[in-house]
Protein backbone atom coordinates (compact mmCIF):
# COMPACT_ATOMS: atom_id res chain seq x y z
CA UNK A 1 0.00 0.00 0.00
CA UNK A 2 1.32 3.36 -0.93
CA UNK A 3 1.93 5.94 2.02
CA UNK A 4 0.23 9.09 1.34
CA UNK A 5 3.10 12.19 1.36
CA UNK A 6 2.46 15.41 1.41
CA UNK A 7 3.53 17.96 -1.65
CA UNK A 8 5.91 19.20 0.08
CA UNK A 9 7.33 16.11 1.38
CA UNK A 10 7.20 14.56 -2.56
CA UNK A 11 9.05 17.57 -3.73
CA UNK A 12 12.02 17.47 -1.21
CA UNK A 13 12.18 13.81 -1.84
CA UNK A 14 12.45 14.48 -6.12
CA UNK A 15 14.61 17.36 -5.00
CA UNK A 16 17.21 14.76 -2.94
CA UNK A 17 16.95 12.26 -5.66
CA UNK A 18 17.66 14.69 -8.34
CA UNK A 19 21.19 15.52 -6.46
CA UNK A 20 22.46 12.34 -6.09
CA UNK A 21 25.93 11.63 -7.17
CA UNK A 22 26.56 8.08 -8.65
CA UNK A 23 30.53 8.52 -9.06
CA UNK A 24 31.94 8.93 -5.89
CA UNK A 25 31.12 6.29 -3.25
CA UNK A 26 33.10 4.62 -0.08
CA UNK A 27 34.10 1.58 0.76
CA UNK A 28 33.17 1.08 4.62
CA UNK A 29 36.37 -2.05 5.58
CA UNK A 30 35.10 -3.89 8.49
CA UNK A 31 34.68 -1.02 10.65
CA UNK A 32 33.34 -2.21 14.00
CA UNK A 33 32.15 0.98 15.69
CA UNK A 34 28.01 1.50 15.09
CA UNK A 35 28.09 5.15 15.93
CA UNK A 36 31.35 5.31 13.34
CA UNK A 37 28.94 3.72 10.63
CA UNK A 38 26.07 5.46 11.53
CA UNK A 39 27.95 8.56 10.67
CA UNK A 40 29.25 7.81 7.83
CA UNK A 41 26.21 7.14 6.29
CA UNK A 42 24.84 10.47 7.61
CA UNK A 43 27.78 12.45 5.86
CA UNK A 44 27.08 9.98 2.97
CA UNK A 45 23.40 11.11 2.82
CA UNK A 46 24.73 14.99 3.60
CA UNK A 47 26.64 15.25 0.70
CA UNK A 48 24.26 13.42 -2.03
CA UNK A 49 26.33 9.90 -2.22
CA UNK A 50 23.92 7.28 -3.25
CA UNK A 51 25.37 3.98 -2.50
CA UNK A 52 27.82 2.72 -0.22
CA UNK A 53 29.73 -0.36 -0.36
CA UNK A 54 30.38 -2.83 2.54
CA UNK A 55 33.30 -5.22 2.61
CA UNK A 56 32.97 -7.09 6.12
CA UNK A 57 35.14 -10.04 6.20
CA UNK A 58 36.28 -10.67 9.88
CA UNK A 59 34.20 -7.92 11.41
CA UNK A 60 30.33 -8.50 11.80
CA UNK A 61 28.77 -5.33 10.19
CA UNK A 62 27.19 -3.61 13.98
CA UNK A 63 23.51 -3.29 14.69
CA UNK A 64 22.61 0.38 13.82
CA UNK A 65 20.12 2.54 15.67
CA UNK A 66 16.99 4.06 14.02
CA UNK A 67 17.64 7.18 15.45
CA UNK A 68 19.36 10.38 14.67
CA UNK A 69 22.07 9.48 11.96
CA UNK A 70 21.23 5.67 12.36
CA UNK A 71 18.12 6.44 10.21
CA UNK A 72 20.15 7.79 6.99
CA UNK A 73 20.50 4.35 6.64
CA UNK A 74 17.28 4.19 4.96
CA UNK A 75 18.42 6.60 2.27
CA UNK A 76 21.87 5.48 1.07
CA UNK A 77 21.70 2.14 -0.51
CA UNK A 78 24.79 -0.21 0.51
CA UNK A 79 25.64 -2.83 -1.28
CA UNK A 80 27.79 -6.41 0.50
CA UNK A 81 30.23 -8.07 -0.77
CA UNK A 82 32.00 -10.96 0.03
CA UNK A 83 35.91 -10.39 -0.49
CA UNK A 84 37.87 -8.25 -1.49
CA UNK A 85 38.70 -9.57 -5.33
CA UNK A 86 35.26 -9.38 -6.00
CA UNK A 87 34.64 -6.11 -4.70
CA UNK A 88 37.51 -4.65 -6.83
CA UNK A 89 36.23 -6.85 -9.89
CA UNK A 90 32.93 -4.91 -9.32
CA UNK A 91 33.87 -1.37 -9.00
CA UNK A 92 36.58 -1.87 -11.44
CA UNK A 93 34.08 -3.23 -14.08
CA UNK A 94 31.89 0.20 -13.62
CA UNK A 95 34.35 2.38 -14.01
CA UNK A 96 35.62 3.46 -10.58
CA UNK A 97 39.58 3.82 -9.55
CA UNK A 98 39.78 2.39 -6.03
CA UNK A 99 41.48 4.52 -3.58
CA UNK A 100 42.82 3.39 -0.27
CA UNK A 101 43.06 5.94 3.09
CA UNK A 102 46.18 5.32 3.99
CA UNK A 103 49.47 6.80 5.66
CA UNK A 104 52.08 5.33 3.19
CA UNK A 105 54.68 7.12 1.40
CA UNK A 106 53.03 7.12 -1.87
CA UNK A 107 49.42 8.50 -0.30
CA UNK A 108 48.98 11.75 -1.90
CA UNK A 109 47.35 14.62 -0.25
CA UNK A 110 43.09 14.39 -0.67
CA UNK A 111 42.66 17.34 -2.84
CA UNK A 112 45.61 16.10 -5.07
CA UNK A 113 42.33 13.88 -6.22
CA UNK A 114 40.41 14.40 -8.78
CA UNK A 115 37.15 12.84 -7.25
CA UNK A 116 34.90 14.50 -10.19
CA UNK A 117 35.73 11.17 -11.82
CA UNK A 118 34.51 7.86 -11.03
CA UNK A 119 35.79 7.41 -7.18
CA UNK A 120 35.71 4.93 -4.97
CA UNK A 121 37.35 5.69 -1.60
CA UNK A 122 38.23 2.95 0.66
CA UNK A 123 37.57 3.60 4.64
CA UNK A 124 39.67 0.40 6.81
CA UNK A 125 39.05 -0.34 10.29
CA UNK A 126 39.21 1.74 13.19
CA UNK A 127 42.50 0.22 14.41
CA UNK A 128 43.88 -1.54 11.42
CA UNK A 129 43.55 0.40 8.39
CA UNK A 130 42.49 -1.20 5.18
CA UNK A 131 42.90 -4.31 4.90
CA UNK A 132 46.12 -6.00 3.28
CA UNK A 133 44.28 -8.13 0.89
CA UNK A 134 42.96 -4.56 -0.44
CA UNK A 135 46.20 -3.68 -1.42
CA UNK A 136 46.62 -5.46 -4.65
CA UNK A 137 43.99 -3.56 -6.30
CA UNK A 138 43.88 -0.60 -5.05
CA UNK A 139 44.87 2.34 -7.99
CA UNK A 140 46.64 4.82 -5.40
CA UNK A 141 45.99 5.91 -1.75
CA UNK A 142 45.09 9.56 -0.17
CA UNK A 143 45.78 10.92 3.03
CA UNK A 144 44.17 14.36 4.82
CA UNK A 145 46.93 16.68 5.65
CA UNK A 146 46.67 17.44 9.33
CA UNK A 147 48.82 19.82 11.19
CA UNK A 148 48.18 18.48 14.98
CA UNK A 149 50.08 16.16 16.89
CA UNK A 150 47.83 13.71 16.67
CA UNK A 151 47.87 12.52 12.80
CA UNK A 152 44.97 10.61 12.41
CA UNK A 153 41.21 11.70 12.74
CA UNK A 154 38.56 9.18 13.79
CA UNK A 155 37.22 7.37 10.35
CA UNK A 156 33.75 8.99 10.58
CA UNK A 157 35.19 12.51 10.84
CA UNK A 158 37.99 11.23 8.25
CA UNK A 159 34.72 9.94 6.01
CA UNK A 160 33.19 13.72 6.45
CA UNK A 161 36.12 15.52 5.33
CA UNK A 162 36.64 13.08 2.30
CA UNK A 163 33.23 13.68 1.37
CA UNK A 164 33.09 17.44 1.54
CA UNK A 165 36.03 17.49 -0.48
CA UNK A 166 33.97 15.65 -3.24
CA UNK A 167 31.01 17.91 -2.82
CA UNK A 168 33.39 20.63 -3.46
CA UNK A 169 34.97 19.63 -6.28
CA UNK A 170 31.58 17.84 -8.02
CA UNK A 171 29.79 21.24 -6.94
CA UNK A 172 32.61 23.43 -8.68
CA UNK A 173 32.04 20.77 -11.61
CA UNK A 174 27.69 21.97 -11.32
CA UNK A 175 27.17 18.23 -11.01
CA UNK A 176 24.49 19.11 -8.59
CA UNK A 177 22.47 20.48 -11.39
CA UNK A 178 22.01 17.52 -13.41
CA UNK A 179 20.36 14.16 -12.24
CA UNK A 180 23.22 11.51 -12.23
CA UNK A 181 20.09 8.56 -12.24
CA UNK A 182 18.21 7.79 -15.06
CA UNK A 183 14.71 8.88 -15.32
CA UNK A 184 13.56 5.39 -14.70
CA UNK A 185 15.84 4.79 -11.85
CA UNK A 186 14.43 8.38 -9.81
CA UNK A 187 10.76 7.28 -10.77
CA UNK A 188 11.89 4.09 -8.86
CA UNK A 189 13.27 5.75 -6.05
CA UNK A 190 10.67 8.21 -5.45
CA UNK A 191 8.16 5.95 -4.85
CA UNK A 192 10.38 3.29 -2.82
CA UNK A 193 11.11 6.92 -0.68
CA UNK A 194 7.54 8.06 -0.64
CA UNK A 195 6.87 4.96 1.41
CA UNK A 196 9.53 5.12 4.23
Amino acid sequence: MQACITERRAKRIEEVLARRQTDLTLVVNNIHDPHNVSAILRSCDAFGIHRVHLLYTDTAFPALGKKSSGSAKKWVETVRHRDAASLAATLKAQGYALLATSFSETAKPLAHWDLTAKTAIILGNEHRGVDENLAPHVDGALYIPMMGMVQSLNVSVAAAVILYEGFRQLDAAGRYGTPSLPPEELARLGKLWSSK
